[in-house]
């Protein structure tokens, strides 16, 4: 049985329902992916360096603003 995280009380007027917060004991959420319509096959997203036409990990990754055509400021 899980342990109790929090314990409370919500009023309503003359009415008072006790409340208990336990950890959650397994994961229930659902997933979705992205699938092509027409044959439901999986679509993914690849990160694709322009001028080395490779691909890059996640840590290679960061953010910049575009000055001109040419420059970019990280």
């Amino acid at each position: 049985m899980p342990r109790t995280i929090w314990s409370g009380a919500i009023s309503f007027g003359l009415v008072t329902v006790p409340i208990h917060v336990v950890s959650a004991t397994e994961d229930h959420s659902i997933r979705f992916h992205q699938v092509h319509l027409e044959d439901m096959a999986r679509v993914r997203t690849r990160k694709i360096c322009e001028l080395e036409d490779r691909e890059v990990r996640s840590d290679e990754i960061g953010k910049g603003y575009q000055l001109t055509q040419e420059q970019v400021v990280p």
